[in-house]
């Protein structure tokens, strides 16, 4: 049997609702429409959290070992075998373009060919830090040097010329992977797509505030401070239309991708996932970063489309990105570790089942040695409802929110009386998933 192909594409900040498709929100991406109508489109697709307030690194280090949040020490540890690195020990080609966000030892195990590579967590868009290929695997520091040109573009062409340098007689399968700075901050699209969007015609969203109700304890991070307190409606209108701009762009660039792989007609045996580390809230909640777990930070993208792949399917069964790893090691034909905390989404694609994980936990800070008193949240989430706990110097929050009536969380019900089994219930589920995932909150690890 022939093994697929893969081309996988992450993005940096894309929550789950920015594409045109859902109809959730007013931001054109025509190429990730076609995506998911030729494909499947999971839409309660999350990450698990973050132990920092760099919420990518983590998430990128769950997907590369799928193992959960608590297993996923910084930077990645030797003894995890990489999903690159399986598929390469497996007689794959596997090529990476992009940013990594994590040791450069790792890189080097992952990948046997590489386009231009961003080891660093932002930067200037237009200005992007580089390093190429280097066949002994250091990159070294001092071999990196400023891109021309801006960084999607940059990162696609060196797909596109990854796939036009596939020949005839290439008989190994490939894993390519890009991974985009976009639309992370700075929020700078280029031209035409800086005027794409006029803020006057922006909607706010339905749960734009100017303040957090609450202090979350994390109102002086970077993040937060991209915007004014308190957050003023035409400054958020401004970020949202410079974020759609990005994604548009980005959008754009990923179809010169596909196109592509069209024209070498590789499309037939290749899977394409379409993703991202996290979301953003950019006004939602009066928040602009993703350092909380809310949905809209929480919640990702993610499309796949390809042989064995449904077309047209939308499928709201509860996942995390991590549930990646097995999955494009079942399609490949390769052995699962023993200790992977994935769960294939062979079965929802096979439409054996509708369901995949009965609840999502999710966590924020309050590990691996950070000081006593940090912040931190720890959230719960099944197909209808979801309580998130805060604690702040101490001071315990709850939010208990009924995501069928109240998609967008603007209603806490944690202090009604009709509510307080359900309370109850969810309270005795963290605390099963918090013993589960290792959290060190409850080992003191």
């Amino acid at each position: 049997m022939t093994r697929p192909n893969f081309l996988f594409m992450i993005a940096d900040d894309h929550r789950h609702s920015a594409l045109g498709a859902l109809g959730i929100e007013a931001v054109s991406t025509p190429v990730f429409d076609k995506l998911i109508a030729d494909g499947t489109c999971f839409t309660q697709a999350h990450i698990m959290g973050s132990t920092s307030g760099a919420v990518c690194m983590p998430s990128r280090g769950m997907l590369m070992t799928g193992r959960g949040l608590f297993d996923t020490p910084d930077p990645l540890p030797d003894d995890a075998p990489l999903l690159p690195e399986l598929l390469r020990q497996n007689g794959y080609t596997t090529f990476g373009t992009g940013k990594w966000h994590n040791r450069r030892g790792s890189y080097a195990r992952c990948f046997g060919e590489s386009g231009k590579v961003f080891f660093g967590g932002m930067d200037d868009q237009f200005a992007m830090p580089v390093n190429d290929f280097d066949p002994a695997g250091d990159y070294p520091p001092e071999d990196s040097y400023i891109a021309d040109g801006y960084s999607t573009t940059i990162f696609s062409d060196e797909m596109i010329d990854f796939l036009n340098a596939r020949g005839d007689e290439d008989d190994q399968p490939f894993f390519a992977y890009i991974a985009f700075t976009s639309p992370h901050d700075p929020r700078t699209p280029p031209a035409p797509y800086d005027e794409m969007y006029d803020p006057e015609d922006i909607q706010l969203p339905p749960n734009f505030v100017p303040e957090h109700p609450f202090d979350i304890g994390i109102r002086d991070i970077r993040d937060e401070l991209l915007a004014g307190y308190p957050r003023g409606e035409d400054e958020i209108k401004r970020h949202i239309a410079d974020y759609y701009g990005m994604i548009s762009h980005m959008d754009m660039d990923i179809g010169r991708i596909l196109a592509a792989l069209d024209a070498r007609g590789l499309s037939e045996n290749t899977i394409v996932i379409y993703t991202s580390d996290h979301g953003l809230g950019v006004g939602q909640h009066g928040l602009m970063g993703k350092q909380n777990l809310y949905d809209h930070s929480m919640r990702i993208p993610l499309i796949m489309r390809g042989p064995g792949i449904p077309r047209g399917m939308s499928c709201d069964a509860l996942l995390y990105l991590l549930d990646m790893y097995p999955t494009l090691l079942e399609l490949a034909g390769i052995d699962v570790p023993e200790d992977c905390d994935g769960h294939s989404l062979a079965a929802l694609l096979n439409r054996v089942t509708t369901k995949h994980r009965r609840q999502i936990f999710s966590a924020y800070q309050g590990v691996f040695g950070h000081p006593r008193g940090q912040p931190w949240q720890r959230s719960i989430k099944d197909e209808r409802n979801k309580l998130i706990q805060t604690v702040v110097n101490g001071e315990e929050t709850w939010q208990l929110f009924d995501l069928a009536a109240d998609a967008h969380e603007r209603i806490n019900l944690i202090d009604q009386p009709v509510y307080e089994k359900l309370a109850q219930r969810l309270r005795a589920s963290l605390r099963d998933r918090q013993t589960r995932a290792k959290d060190p909150l409850l080992t003191g690890g």
